[in-house]
């Protein structure tokens, strides 16, 4: 299948899949004789993985691990668990994060009135707030 037909089927863009050829995170493709790249089965596979571990938060460097290890079929799983593992507990830290954020933007928005001179508006005051 041709760039267009891979991209397609992947659910990625075309600049997508050239992107991850040159981070290496795809092999090279064969090429046709009049230049077109060709691509089989086993890149629409890999590059299937590529989405869906980015659609679950992998890094791309996360993402080269994960495909170099699923090379190693005769390798043990708990490298790929591990790296779940990790991945998980940086998900686990961003939304405690987020959680903050949203608990300290709530408390900003239910003080301000909505109405009024920006001088007694509690978000801006906040805001500027040196302490903060």
């Amino acid at each position: 299948m041709n760039i267009g037909q891979l991209a397609r089927q992947a659910g990625v863009p075309i600049d997508t899949v050239r992107y991850y050829e040159r981070q290496q995170l795809l092999p090279t493709a064969a090429r046709s004789a009049g230049g077109y790249r060709i691509f089989g089965e086993q890149d629409l596979r890999r590059l299937r993985f590529i989405r869906r571990a980015k659609a679950l938060g992998f890094s791309l460097e996360e993402i080269a691990e994960l495909l170099a290890l699923s090379d190693r079929h005769q390798q043990d799983m708990g490298s790929v668990r591990d790296t779940a593992q990790a991945r998980l507990a940086d998900i686990e830290q961003r939304m405690a994060e987020l959680q903050r954020m949203h608990a300290a933007l709530s408390q900003l928005v239910e003080a301000c009135p909505g109405h009024g001179a920006l001088q007694q508006c509690p978000i801006l005051a906040a805001l500027s707030e040196e302490n903060a």
